[in-house]
């Protein structure tokens, strides 16, 4: 019997075939480790999923991350991917295309950010009519977050930049693990209750885990709840939680907070420069107009009847001088209000660095007496020394007979070694 002859590509055809007619294969979920994970530039994605014994290859093309892909996958973290296997025909290769992705642990949580969403929103915590205006002019700013972690340190870096006096005021809390939640609605009702005029709150970028104390709902409702406006800082600008549509501000980063809620004092007094130089422009063009105008007028009125002409001038034009005067009074009164408002800010700031400068010279003071020879002496304890003036340490140092001077509270002992033990 004559055997038939194929091509490669029935072959494959065929192959492709019979795996589209199975029903476990069309739309199954696989879990397993990550590797070889790339990012291609037009948005596919190509990774292996392997587990101890075997591996196949996978695919999510970049319409379908959509679907399920609310993570940056990297190699060694475990998934399960749900989507089809088929062949790839040209390479005869068999495959699995991935429609959605989730880490392993992390769906029931991102479902649970869902169903939290859904209820907050249904009492209208995220509605924008309770969004309170950030200020322009912020002088205190209060900042919730870790004292060591990397987001205060650019928070104060952007400050001391943008403007070396606004005061922050930290108030550190825990970011990340079971008693975060907690820990930042004290810190947030803390500085609620100093009543700064904004309040920075965030940490850097992690996973839905690492974020999650921000999702909680008594962190949503408290920042909610703060009289003082709040700029929410969580993670990178692609992490999105529900403290971010609660807070009056989303900032993207906390760097970017920063840069939204310290105001930059070289641009302030560029500004209030300019208003000057064309305020003082403006009212010498008015004062030429009138003049001008004043000029013009006198000389058409002399020639009818020059006594009221010229007593109707001098009318309009002392009426001139009191408008005029009075727009300058104002305006000299709200710059000299505005100057007296930034140099008592000013003193306030000097003045609180004076009394934290002296605390901790007192604190440092107070180390440095415990650390005294002399009261050391006066609690009973004796130091000696042989006859080099060096301080003894150990029997060692001593030989019978040498001389040692032994030193008191009240004085000094002149003795002979005897015997050593």
């Amino acid at each position: 019997m004559k055997n038939n002859v194929y091509t490669v590509t029935q072959i494959n055809r065929y192959i492709r075939g019979v795996l589209s007619d199975d029903l476990v294969l069309s739309a199954l979920s696989v879990r397993g480790e990550v590797s070889n994970v790339k990012y291609h530039p037009t948005g596919h994605l190509y990774f292996i999923l392997k587990d101890a014994g075997s591996q196949i290859p996978c695919v999510m093309f970049s319409g379908s991350r959509a679907a399920g892909l609310t993570f940056r996958m990297r190699d060694g973290d475990t998934v399960v991917v749900s989507g089809t296997v088929d062949v790839f025909e040209r390479d005869g290769r068999y495959q699995l295309y991935a429609k959605s992705i989730r880490r392993e642990g992390a769906g029931e949580l991102y479902e649970r950010f869902l169903r939290l969403k859904k209820e907050l929103e249904e009492t209208g915590i995220f509605d924008a009519m309770y969004k309170k205006p950030i200020p322009k002019y912020a002088m205190t700013i209060g900042i919730v977050t870790a004292d060591s972690g990397a987001a205060i340190q650019d928070i104060r870096q952007i400050a001391r930049r943008r403007n070396p006096y606004v005061q922050l005021i930290l108030c550190p809390a825990a970011v990340q693990g079971e008693h975060a939640a907690k820990s930042i609605v004290r810190a947030l009702r803390k500085l609620d209750s100093i009543h700064p005029d904004v309040i920075i709150c965030g940490r850097g970028g992690g996973s839905i885990e690492d974020l999650w104390a921000f999702n909680e709902e008594i962190v949503v409702r408290a920042i909610f709840d703060c009289e003082t406006p709040v700029i929410s800082a969580v993670g990178h600008e692609t992490d999105v939680t529900l403290s971010d549509l609660a807070a009056d501000l989303r900032a993207p980063t906390p760097s970017a907070a920063a840069e939204i809620a310290v105001f930059d004092a070289a641009q302030y007094r560029t500004a209030v420069s300019d208003m000057t130089a064309r305020f003082g422009t403006a009212m010498a063009r008015c004062v030429r107009t009138a003049r001008t105008r004043c000029s013009a007028e006198q000389k058409t009125w002399l020639m009818r009847r020059p006594d009221r002409r010229i007593r109707d001038q001098r009318m309009m034009l002392a009426a001139a001088e009191d408008r005029m005067r009075g727009v300058m009074d104002k305006r000299l009164r709200n710059g000299r209000d505005r100057a007296e408002n930034m140099r008592n800010s000013l003193d306030r700031l000097i003045t609180e660095k004076i009394r934290d400068s002296k605390e901790r010279l007192r604190i440092f003071a107070g180390r440095f007496d415990g650390l005294s020879p002399l009261k050391r002496l006066s609690a009973g304890f004796v130091y000696a020394q042989d006859e080099r003036g060096q301080t003894l340490r150990s029997v060692t140092q001593t030989a019978i007979g040498e001389k040692l001077t032994v030193w008191c509270a009240d004085g000094r002992i002149v003795s002979s070694v005897t015997e050593k033990g």
